[in-house]
């Protein structure tokens, strides 16, 4: 009986051997943890109240995008901002202004998604009625002078209005492009006499 249990704590202590041979082993073979914050959403920089303005080839003034707020997140380099306003120039007339409750730029700052009670308005020209079109969201490309959304937009112009589903915008040409289930109802504006 003696030999039995010696024998049954020789394979009992070579378990508890071999288990915490596997656990070492792990604990080993793990990667070190590395908690320099990179892999946190957190901002790196705010500013309050600024604007940037970027320029064409020929120094002439492409647009504008003022906030009252702004965070930078370096885990994406994208940038976060409230409230913003983008003024985009025209070569012929005044600029197109977009607003919005949230904006967000990828990196680079090459695409602008605005969300929430986002209003894209374009100034009359010769004293008619701005173009007033607003949307719950509106993807910019700013340099490219062009937006698009796929959710529901409403254009009004005076007592005239347009509303659809998803939209497309070229700044340079002036034109707003309705892409489906189009209403709207055209009423003529009496010219002054």
């Amino acid at each position: 009986m003696k030999a039995a249990s010696n024998q049954l704590f020789t394979i009992i202590l070579l378990a508890l051997l071999a288990g915490l041979t596997f656990l070492l082993q792990n604990a080993v073979d793990r990667d070190p943890t590395v908690n320099d914050g990179k892999k946190r959403h957190d901002p790196d920089a705010m500013a309050e109240h600024f604007e940037i303005r970027r320029f064409d080839h020929a120094g002439q003034l492409k647009y504008r995008l003022r906030a009252p707020y702004l965070e930078h997140f370096p885990d994406d380099d994208s940038t976060e901002l409230r409230q913003p306003r983008l003024f985009a120039q025209r070569p012929d007339g005044e600029p197109l202004t977009l607003s919005a409750d949230h904006a967000r730029t990828d990196s680079g700052a090459e695409t602008v998604y605005l969300r929430g009670n986002v209003v894209v308005t374009r100034p009359g020209i010769a004293g008619q009625t701005d173009t007033v079109a607003r949307m719950p969201d509106l993807t910019v490309q700013p340099d490219l002078g062009q937006a698009h959304t796929d959710s529901p937009v409403h254009i009004d112009r005076g007592t005239s209005w347009l509303s659809g589903i998803g939209m497309r915008l070229d700044n340079d040409a002036a034109t707003f492009t309705l892409l489906s289930q189009v209403r709207g109802s055209h009423i003529r504006q009496r010219e002054p006499q």
